[in-house]
């Protein structure tokens, strides 16, 4: 897969190519890994599957892509099936939204992700899988062990599947990275038609797990993808992909609607930290919980529960995208 593109100025002439734009990029995903499992050797898998295609060996400025699945087999991350509720809420650090089935939260590593990344699909049906651990420090383990092996300097990604606010389906982005700017900041600089950027910032990281994953597909069996052509961006002082993480107090969006909700009124009665426990319960046993705890009675109390009433009809009309989940 190859990419290239210009874009026309008004009246047809070609604005100047920034100096860090590449003419284009290659992307292949090697077959010939097959099923991971506990403590498998993923460097000797990625190494032996790239030198195998006509693309190989590795070389200087590659972008490994590698899917989180494959390397939470390895590491050991994966539980019997019954064990999927358990295994959530063991992942949640905290609720951001409900809709049914579908549980949005919030993971110790940062995340916000539904059912706190635990996932079914390409597994035993007996088996669940965890995210790893700790992405970031598995994608620099792999990184340092692949330029030991190599002598290439590369970098790492390892990516999930997440869908999006606003947008229906699911796309690819990093929850780990090693060797790489995994953020563009263009603050400061000038467009082609000399334009003051502020804010611009592509996250460059999750931009190549997205587009990896095209090369990669979902029921190929290639866990696996590498990006060349954008060596640019390969560093031995690169980021990790927490740095993509949005602060918690910068975060317009840190609850659903009904949740929201929810939280204000514990906040105002004083009981913040029943936000878990309650979050899962429906109506009417949320309000009554909620009114228990409150010590309001009369108007005050009549008020709160018509609120959190209509919280719950709005939460019961807004059903969740079943593409929210991952896979």
């Amino acid at each position: 897969m190859t990419g290239a593109g210009t874009v026309l100025a008004p009246g047809g002439t070609t604005p100047p190519r920034p100096p860090e734009t590449g003419d284009s990029i290659t992307i292949f995903a090697p077959d010939g890994i097959g099923e991971v499992t506990a403590g498998a050797d993923l460097t000797g898998l990625v190494v032996d599957a790239v030198g195998r295609q006509p693309e190989g060996p590795l070389r200087d400025g590659d972008i490994v892509v590698i899917t989180s699945k494959v390397v939470s087999k390895a590491e050991g991350r994966q539980l019997p099936a019954h064990q999927h509720g358990d295994a959530i809420a063991a992942q949640t650090v905290r609720t951001v939204s409900r809709r049914g089935t579908t549980h949005i939260v919030r993971t110790p590593t940062g995340l916000t992700i539904a059912a706190a990344g635990v996932d079914r699909s390409n597994v035993e049906p007996s088996s669940i899988v965890l995210l790893p651990a700790d992405p970031d420090a598995s994608a620099a383990r792999l990184r340092a062990r692949l330029v030991s092996r190599t002598g290439r300097t590369v970098a790492v990604i390892i990516s999930d599947t997440a869908g999006r606010p606003w947008r229906i389906g699911q796309t690819d982005h990093a929850i780990g990275a090693a060797g790489l700017r995994v953020i563009e900041r263009y603050a400061g600089r000038t467009d082609p038609y000399g334009n003051p950027l502020q804010v611009t910032a592509p996250a460059v990281a999750d931009e190549v797990a997205a587009a990896a994953d095209l090369a990669k597909g979902k029921l190929d069996g290639r866990p696996v993808a590498v990006l060349r052509g954008l060596g640019r961006l390969v560093t031995d002082v690169g980021d990790d992909a927490r740095t993509l993480l949005r602060a918690p107090d910068l975060d317009l969006f840190p609850y659903g609607s009904r949740e929201a909700v929810l939280a204000a009124a514990l906040a105002a009665t004083g009981q913040q930290d029943r936000y878990e426990e309650l979050v899962g319960l429906e109506q009417p046993e949320l309000v009554d919980a909620v009114l228990a705890g409150s010590g309001l009675s009369g108007a005050a109390a009549e008020l709160l529960a018509r609120m959190l009433t209509a919280a719950g009809e709005l939460n019961q009309s807004n059903t969740a995208d079943p593409a929210a989940s991952p896979g």
